[in-house]
């Protein structure tokens, strides 16, 4: 009659330990950040009701590969000749990937002088921006653009 192979207690108490220790270095290891892009949907809706989106007359400008979403240097501009009768009203620059889909939302008036706007941003990762233009007639329209992004920014943790 043969005992039943067994592990010495020593052993178990090991595997016991190394499961636990790594269990623990999972938990406080950061997230990347979970959006999706129905938020920025979601978003969009939220700042500007279900008015029709037009595609046209907002140009963004965001380089193809950015090495670095710490800090993502882009351009917006929308054709408006900026008077009392045509201006821009608002731009909102929307990210599908970022935690927080609003990145950005200018204000601007017909003495704002032109319809641009210049500023640095962080990325979750590659993905592709939304600008979209509010203009003082109320008309919606948007402008896209991607970037390649190799190493992520807003990361959870």
């Amino acid at each position: 009659m043969s005992r039943p192979h067994s592990h010495p207690p020593l052993w178990r108490r090991r595997a016991f330990l190394a499961a636990a220790g790594a269990a623990v270095c999972l938990t406080f290891l950061p997230l990347p950040a979970a959006a999706e892009p129905e938020d920025a949907d979601e978003a969009i809706r939220n700042l500007f009701g279900d008015r029709p989106i037009r595609e046209g007359k907002v140009t963004l400008k965001l380089p193809p590969i950015a090495e670095n979403g710490n800090s993502v240097q882009l351009t917006v501009s929308v054709d408006s000749p900026m008077t009392e009768q045509d201006h821009v009203r608002k731009i909102a620059i929307i990210s599908p990937r970022n935690p927080i889909p609003e990145i950005a939302i200018f204000n601007l008036g017909p003495y704002s002088g032109r319809a641009e706007v210049s500023t640095r941003v962080r990325l979750a990762g590659t993905q592709s921006l939304r600008v979209i233009a509010e203009m003082n007639d109320g008309s919606l329209w948007v402008g896209k653009a991607s970037t390649y992004v190799t190493l992520a920014a807003c990361i959870i943790g």
